[in-house]
């Protein structure tokens, strides 16, 4: 028989959750709190409140937000140097996720240490990281169960893909109501990330049974959800919808990993700092072309999970209506752009290809790819 493993923290999940973060990290032996967010998350006050119920449960905190939205390995080193003097025994992230992979990073160094560098591909993590409660802010990154960190590479431009399961959070608290204070546009980026999650682990060479349920609940959710949610921020059934969609999204693809839209997206993020889920919006329709005939069955079960009606088409008829799907909720949220659109110059496809083909998530794609074939659908996506 066939055997997989399945790897997820603590979940706690619902309105008004973040009050369970102060007894989370009591709970987890935490006596002082290194909290990592961000700008916006520290402005709509969510910091705020997090603290208020760290402090309530007794507990210290000390706060960094110095990162950026493609956090860079510079920023990493210096919350290192910050949590190491702060004399913190635990890590919260409340944020997307760049705090929460700059989370992950620090707990890494601060009890490895090293250089990130040497933690890059998969399981090379070997001493155990302090405590990390993860709260998303956003519905889409999915970091707050992942055994993911990612990383800019300044000296390579590049994004690194840091994978173990010592870096599976201990809990995550996922309260729908953190989603109510992004925008519209950072709302579309990062449901279509979520959705391209779903989609890349679904047709994993990884997959199991127990990622699929994650992974086609995530796109149906996503198909029914994404379009109301970007149009009323304040739309509570759509915003618990997608928190949930992410969430499973993100169980999906900790286990079965990802594939070419991924690796693509890494190289094109670490060169230009542009959000993760617009590059991701450009690069994910001409994967699924490039992809389709290496799983048509796959591609037919997305194509029912986004509400497409394939009655009386054959496999391959049918697995293309999953494409088109795709794009249309892609232009309905407002991120229908070419990687040239974004910024994206054509003389960096060749070197972007090349270290592509190195990604770690390349492995479990469904169908191989060569440095040229990388290169054609870079082409197709500018």
């Amino acid at each position: 028989m066939n055997i997989s493993k399945f790897v997820a923290p603590e979940i706690i999940f619902g309105r008004g959750s973040l009050s369970q973060i102060g007894e989370s990290m009591v709970r987890l032996g935490v006596s002082k709190v290194f909290l990592v967010s961000d700008a916006g998350v520290i402005n709509a006050g969510w910091v705020d409140l997090a603290v208020h119920y760290l402090h309530a449960a007794g507990l210290g905190t000390d706060i960094f937000s110095a990162l950026s939205t493609n956090p860079k390995d510079f920023e990493v080193s210096e919350g290192v140097v910050r949590y190491l003097k702060s004399g913190c025994d635990g890590i919260v992230a409340v944020g997307g996720g760049s705090p929460t992979d700059v989370a992950k990073a620090i707990a890494t160094l601060a009890t490895n240490g090293g250089q990130l560098q040497d933690y890059e591909g998969i399981n090379k993590i070997s001493i155990p990281l302090p405590p990390i409660v993860i709260v998303p802010s956003t519905a889409g990154a999915g970091s707050e169960v992942s055994q993911f960190t990612i990383i800019v590479d300044t000296a390579r431009k590049l994004k690194m893909s840091i994978i173990s399961r010592s870096l599976v959070p201990d809990i995550a608290i996922v309260d729908p109501e953190l989603l109510k204070t992004k925008d519209a546009k950072l709302a579309a980026a990062t449901g279509v990330d979520a959705l391209t999650h779903g989609i890349e682990s679904y047709v994993s060479l990884a997959s199991t049974p127990l990622t699929d349920i994650h992974a086609l609940k995530s796109i149906q959710l996503i198909s029914q959800n994404l379009r109301q949610a970007v149009a009323d921020r304040g739309d509570t059934e759509a915003n618990t919808n997608m928190a949930m969609a992410a969430l499973s999204a993100g169980l999906a693809f900790s286990n079965a990993i990802l594939g070419a839209t991924h690796a693509m997206t890494h190289q094109v993020d670490g060169l230009i700092d542009q959000h993760h889920g617009e590059t991701n919006a450009s690069i994910l329709p001409h994967v699924m072309e490039f992809n389709l005939d290496a799983c048509p069955d796959r591609f037919r079960d997305i194509a029912i999970a986004m509400g497409e009606n394939v009655a009386g088409l054959n496999t391959a008829a049918a697995a293309e209506r999953s494409i088109g799907a795709v794009k249309r909720l892609i232009e309905d949220v407002g991120l229908a752009k070419g990687l040239a659109q974004i910024g994206l110059l054509e003389e960096f496809i060749p070197l972007l290809s090349r270290n592509a083909t190195k990604d770690a998530c390349l492995v479990t794609n469904p169908r191989s790819a060569t440095v040229e074939e990388i290169e054609a659908i870079f082409r197709k996506c500018m």
